[in-house]
């Protein structure tokens, strides 16, 4: 081990990009070891880019979780997609995360050829390698640099943790020497209010389906502290059709309480102390669309 006294400090950002559901948030989640970004089945399901902190020895570690890079359609898909680059443009280095099960599919030919040519350090790596047989793995990592120049390789399982304290390591070295940017104790740069947001996403996207996750946001109105230790949340949902406040609200209200109450369990793990959570639902049509929802969202319009 490193001997922190004599060892200099490093820091640096590092981004992570690649198609939706290769990964991604559940890589930074397993790296930072806490719940820094909304995981779901869904595509798209991250869409801003999120930081995790992470030290590890004298190294501050500056992990970026980009929005999956997909073909945008809406005004809202043009921004993720931009912020997804922009992110890697920004960091120091690039990690490209490919689903090993998936293979190269559509989407990540796309961002191969957007990445041919670069001059970014890029490290490959891919995930789900528990679900693949490994003589399938060193064709796909050829091919893929037959394309794009991969300084490094790793293969993990985001899930299971295989493969990811390697890769922390690595980072861990490979970031430029230079003084900490953050609270070494810090574990993302996003305030609570927007967590909050995310976290009652997150349960939106988990227990609901097809089209109502991705026409709703959610927007944290007001976060206060109470004398007792304890803080109250008043967030408001924004669904862009009838119907689908209709459906998040459910029968008697079933559905709305049941997104409440698991939110509330997840938010009072996060921030280690009792949630009161108040949640209302909002029609606005083609909120998507509109310029101060998007800036609202963190994302650049």
């Amino acid at each position: 081990m490193t001997d922190q006294r004599t060892a200099p400090t490093r820091c640096g950002f590092v981004a992570i990009i690649g198609a939706p559901n290769a990964g991604k948030s559940t890589l930074l989640n397993r790296i930072a070891g806490a719940k820094l970004s909304i995981v779901s089945p869904k595509a798209q399901t991250t869409r801003f880019r999120i930081m995790g902190i992470l030290m590890q020895e004298a190294s501050q570690i500056l992990l970026i979780d980009t929005p999956g890079i997909f073909q945008p359609r809406r005004r809202l898909d043009r921004a993720m997609v931009n912020a997804a680059w922009t992110g890697m443009h920004d960091a120091d280095l690039t990690v490209l995360m490919v689903d090993a099960k998936a293979g190269i599919s559509d989407l990540t030919d796309g961002i191969l050829k957007r990445l041919e040519g670069t001059d970014r350090e890029i490290w490959l790596v891919l995930n789900k390698v528990d679900l693949v047989e490994p003589q399938k793995l060193l064709p796909l990592i050829a091919g893929i640099n037959a394309r794009v120049t991969c300084k490094a390789t790793f293969m993990v399982s985001a899930v299971t943790g295989e493969g990811v304290a390697e890769l922390r390591d690595a980072l861990a070295g490979a970031v430029p020497e230079g003084p900490h940017l953050y609270p070494d104790e810090e574990l993302t740069d996003l305030p609570d209010r927007l967590l909050a947001a995310e976290i009652v996403r997150e349960q939106i996207l988990l227990q609901t389906h097809q089209e109502v996750p991705h026409e709703t946001t959610v927007e944290t109105e007001s976060f206060k502290e109470r004398r007792d230790g304890s803080v109250r949340i008043d967030a408001n949902i924004t669904v862009s059709r009838s119907g689908h406040k209709a459906i998040l609200i459910g029968a008697g209200g079933a559905r709305i309480k049941e997104i409440g109450a698991r939110a509330r369990l997840e938010l009072t793990k996060l921030f280690d102390r009792k949630v009161h959570l108040f949640l209302t639902v909002k029609e606005r049509a083609n909120w998507d669309e509109k310029t101060q929802h998007i800036r609202a969202l963190g994302l650049d319009d």
